[in-house]
Protein backbone atom coordinates (compact mmCIF):
# COMPACT_ATOMS: atom_id res chain seq x y z
CA UNK A 1 0.00 0.00 0.00
CA UNK A 2 1.14 3.58 -0.97
CA UNK A 3 1.92 6.03 1.86
CA UNK A 4 2.20 9.84 0.95
CA UNK A 5 3.71 11.91 4.16
CA UNK A 6 4.22 15.61 3.46
CA UNK A 7 6.29 17.90 5.47
CA UNK A 8 7.50 21.67 5.07
CA UNK A 9 4.50 23.95 4.98
CA UNK A 10 4.35 26.66 7.47
CA UNK A 11 3.50 30.64 7.54
CA UNK A 12 6.15 33.39 5.84
CA UNK A 13 5.72 36.59 4.57
CA UNK A 14 5.13 37.70 1.16
CA UNK A 15 8.32 37.19 -0.83
CA UNK A 16 9.63 34.48 1.17
CA UNK A 17 10.45 30.77 0.22
CA UNK A 18 9.39 27.37 1.46
CA UNK A 19 10.41 23.65 0.41
CA UNK A 20 7.62 21.14 0.51
CA UNK A 21 8.62 17.51 1.15
CA UNK A 22 6.50 14.01 0.38
CA UNK A 23 7.69 10.61 1.27
CA UNK A 24 6.18 8.26 -1.05
CA UNK A 25 6.50 4.72 0.51
CA UNK A 26 4.92 0.79 -0.40
CA UNK A 27 6.10 1.95 -4.20
CA UNK A 28 6.06 -1.38 -6.69
CA UNK A 29 7.46 0.90 -9.88
CA UNK A 30 9.72 3.88 -9.96
CA UNK A 31 7.45 5.04 -13.23
CA UNK A 32 5.59 7.31 -10.65
CA UNK A 33 3.75 10.53 -11.77
CA UNK A 34 4.06 12.78 -8.83
CA UNK A 35 2.35 16.16 -8.45
CA UNK A 36 1.29 18.77 -6.13
CA UNK A 37 -2.33 20.44 -5.65
CA UNK A 38 -3.26 22.94 -3.63
CA UNK A 39 -6.78 23.58 -2.62
CA UNK A 40 -8.26 26.94 -1.55
CA UNK A 41 -11.23 27.07 0.70
CA UNK A 42 -14.58 26.61 -0.83
CA UNK A 43 -12.23 25.57 -4.03
CA UNK A 44 -11.41 22.43 -5.38
CA UNK A 45 -7.90 21.22 -5.98
CA UNK A 46 -5.68 22.72 -8.81
CA UNK A 47 -2.50 21.25 -9.99
CA UNK A 48 0.62 23.41 -9.28
CA UNK A 49 3.17 21.31 -10.28
CA UNK A 50 4.16 17.45 -11.92
CA UNK A 51 6.72 15.38 -12.82
CA UNK A 52 6.38 12.39 -15.02
CA UNK A 53 8.62 8.99 -15.08
CA UNK A 54 11.27 10.46 -16.80
CA UNK A 55 11.69 13.29 -15.04
CA UNK A 56 9.76 15.73 -16.81
CA UNK A 57 8.03 18.59 -14.56
CA UNK A 58 5.23 20.78 -15.27
CA UNK A 59 3.78 23.73 -13.90
CA UNK A 60 0.65 25.53 -13.41
CA UNK A 61 1.00 29.31 -15.06
CA UNK A 62 -0.01 30.95 -11.89
CA UNK A 63 3.79 29.56 -10.33
CA UNK A 64 5.71 29.07 -13.28
CA UNK A 65 9.17 30.47 -12.80
CA UNK A 66 8.91 30.50 -8.92
CA UNK A 67 8.23 26.82 -8.32
CA UNK A 68 10.22 24.02 -8.67
CA UNK A 69 9.36 20.57 -8.63
CA UNK A 70 11.94 17.15 -8.46
CA UNK A 71 12.39 13.75 -7.10
CA UNK A 72 14.53 11.76 -5.51
CA UNK A 73 15.24 8.11 -4.70
CA UNK A 74 16.07 5.64 -1.99
CA UNK A 75 15.63 2.11 -1.40
CA UNK A 76 11.90 1.71 -1.36
CA UNK A 77 11.27 5.13 -1.18
CA UNK A 78 10.43 8.17 -3.78
CA UNK A 79 10.85 11.60 -2.47
CA UNK A 80 8.68 14.71 -4.23
CA UNK A 81 9.72 17.83 -3.53
CA UNK A 82 8.26 21.50 -4.16
CA UNK A 83 10.59 24.65 -3.91
CA UNK A 84 8.64 27.45 -3.58
CA UNK A 85 10.12 31.14 -3.75
CA UNK A 86 8.77 34.56 -4.48
CA UNK A 87 5.70 33.22 -2.05
CA UNK A 88 2.69 35.65 -2.68
CA UNK A 89 -0.42 35.20 -0.58
CA UNK A 90 -3.03 34.08 -2.88
CA UNK A 91 -0.33 30.71 -2.43
CA UNK A 92 -2.27 30.54 0.58
CA UNK A 93 -3.69 27.26 1.03
CA UNK A 94 -3.29 23.55 1.75
CA UNK A 95 -0.89 21.40 -0.55
CA UNK A 96 -1.07 17.50 -1.44
CA UNK A 97 1.27 15.06 -3.11
CA UNK A 98 0.01 12.86 -5.62
CA UNK A 99 0.90 9.98 -6.76
CA UNK A 100 -0.16 7.56 -9.53
CA UNK A 101 2.01 4.57 -11.84
CA UNK A 102 0.72 5.73 -15.26
CA UNK A 103 2.88 5.55 -18.75
CA UNK A 104 0.93 8.90 -19.46
CA UNK A 105 0.68 11.15 -16.52
CA UNK A 106 -2.59 12.70 -15.68
CA UNK A 107 -1.44 16.18 -15.65
CA UNK A 108 -2.45 19.17 -13.59
CA UNK A 109 -5.80 19.18 -14.39
CA UNK A 110 -6.91 16.08 -14.04
CA UNK A 111 -6.57 15.07 -9.52
CA UNK A 112 -8.96 12.19 -10.47
CA UNK A 113 -6.47 10.25 -12.32
CA UNK A 114 -3.88 9.87 -8.95
CA UNK A 115 -4.50 7.25 -7.01
CA UNK A 116 -2.38 8.12 -4.02
CA UNK A 117 -2.55 11.49 -1.74
CA UNK A 118 -1.43 12.70 0.96
CA UNK A 119 -2.79 13.91 4.17
CA UNK A 120 -1.82 17.49 3.29
CA UNK A 121 0.16 20.55 4.56
CA UNK A 122 -0.74 23.99 4.83
CA UNK A 123 1.14 26.73 3.37
CA UNK A 124 0.43 30.41 4.70
CA UNK A 125 1.79 33.46 2.79
CA UNK A 126 0.79 36.93 4.50
CA UNK A 127 1.35 40.60 2.71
Amino acid sequence: QVQLVESGGGSVQAGGSLRLSCEASGLTSRRYCMAWFRQFPDKEREGVAGIDGGGRPSYADSVKGRFTISVGYAPNRMYAYLEMTTLKPEDTGIYYCAATVAYDCPGLKFAGGYVDWGQGTQVTVSS
